[in-house]
């Protein structure tokens, strides 16, 4: 098996025999200035760098080793640096951990110690480049942007896997934010019409007197400023899908329109005078009660019946188990390689916070929250000042489940997931967070179903 690539930066002759006999184990690579550093790592891509902040033609100070550090985490932002440093450099050190740095070590540095720390390294590089691979393999799947391990949030992709190849019309019921428009779109990659157009319209956003011919398109000289034909989103959607997002918000008398075109499925344009047959799969969504909204007049009940042929109803996060530290991880990983800047993570506090945290604004609340920390935050940690939060969290509702063995494992279940999710998918770190061995969190991720 092949030696992992060290590379030691390092201009003093004397301690690069050193650490080449210190840490034999590994194929140790040798750079005594920054432009063979770089070399270095552009052929190799090294996953470990040790590095002495003085190198030349500064070897007294640190503006070469930090310039040098900069230029290799822009290279490769997930090698892990170690910086060996004396003493009387410790300002330095610590200016460079906020560079992002993995670590510094103390000359005249302690073989083995230094040994753990590399080893340690070693490992975390390893075990971030296989959730990259993971992201990657999950990523080839329609329902690819869906992070979450809560079983009501599993459930319901399920429940889009067994409806999509039908052609039933679908309603999504759900809180802003909570992803209504990933779950259409799923719906339509994974049925018959994946091929043709997704097209989507959001009912709250275009005024009354425009929807009309949004929808259904209009005839040259159908009005002011009509001055050629167009077609409407529903026509444009021909042989695909066609999302109404804030179904709620539709005006009655373009209620009454819709209805016929799902009846009939046909279509009239503004101003025109035949019917255009259309063939297109219709999915809803909205974060209103219909229901209500139609006792009180303002919503067609035919019309609530006729798009409800299947109702799916998305989880608010609040009820997701795990979810707000999984889906914080998800997105600091993203915007980290958005923004090119090397890994960060959460403080423990950051960590508890976006835990018990309410996110009445759902999966948008949080990746908004998350690329502001990600932005404005300094060191190497993304802090309670980074996120932002408020500090009244809102609880999630009490659980009433009163047989003693469903609530044990529904209880086991939720602690297991949030541990898993506040160690990133770090097996080694969700057990000591747990208090048990490796092999028995792996017993009851079996037990569980999570993989």
């Amino acid at each position: 098996m092949a030696k992992q690539k060290l590379l030691v930066i390092e201009d003093d002759p004397g301690l690069q025999k050193q650490l080449r006999w210190s840490l034999a184990a590994y194929e140790v690579l040798v750079a005594s200035e920054r432009e063979a550093a770089l070399a270095q790592v552009r052929r190799h891509q090294p996953a470990v760098v040790t590095m002495d902040l003085g190198l030349p033609p500064d070897p007294d100070g640190a503006t070469e080793g930090l310039a040098t550090l900069q230029q290799i985490l822009a290279l490769a932002p997930d090698t892990k640096v170690i910086i060996l440093s004396g003493n009387q450099e410790r300002a330095h050190a610590l200016r460079a951990i906020a560079l992002g740095a993995y670590d510094f070590h103390q000359k005249p540095f302690d073989a083995d110690m230094l040994g753990l720390v590399i080893a340690r390294a070693f490992y975390l590089h390893a075990m971030q480049q296989e959730n990259r691979r993971m992201q990657q393999t999950q990523a080839d799947s329609p329902l690819a942007g869906i992070v979450s391990r809560d079983p009501g949030m599993l459930k319901l992709c399920r429940s889009v896997e067994k409806v999509a190849p039908s052609s039933a019309s679908v309603m999504l019921l759900g809180d802003s934010g909570s992803g209504k428009e990933l779950i259409a779109r799923g719906l339509h990659t994974l049925s018959s019409r994946s091929t043709q157009r997704f097209v989507a319209i959001n009912c709250a956003a275009i005024p009354e007197n425009l929807l009309e011919s949004e929808l259904f398109g209009y005839e040259r000289g159908a009005f002011t400023g009509a001055a050629r034909q167009t077609l409407g989103k529903i026509e444009l959607a021909h042989g695909g899908t066609f999302f109404l997002d804030e179904i709620g918000d539709m005006p009655l008398a373009l209620q009454a329109k819709l209805l016929r075109f799902l009846q009939e499925r046909v279509i009239e344009r503004v101003g025109g005078r035949g019917e255009i047959a259309v063939d297109v799969r219709i999915v809803c969504a909205t974060h209103q009660d219909l229901k209500a909204l139609s006792g009180q007049g303002r919503f067609r009940e035919d019309l609530y019946y006729r798009l409800g042929e299947i109702v799916l109803r998305i989880p608010p996060l609040r009820e997701r188990a795990g979810d707000p530290a999984l889906l914080a991880h998800h997105f600091k990983n993203k915007f980290c390689a958005g923004e090119g800047r090397s890994s960060l993570h959460f403080t423990a506090e950051a960590l508890l916070r976006i835990e018990s945290y309410g996110w009445p604004g759902n999966v948008r609340e949080v990746e908004n929250c998350i690329k502001r920390a990600v932005i404005m935050c300094d060191g190497p940690h993304i802090t309670l000042d980074d996120l932002g939060l408020p500090d009244n969290p809102q609880s999630p509702p009490l659980d009433d489940t009163i047989n003693l063995r469903q609530a044990r494992e529904a209880a086991e279940y939720k602690v297991m997931v949030r541990a898993l999710a506040r160690a990133d998918g770090n097996i080694v770190k969700a057990a000591e967070l747990l208090g048990v061995s490796r092999p028995t969190l792996y017993d009851l991720m079996n037990h569980h179903g999570v993989k």
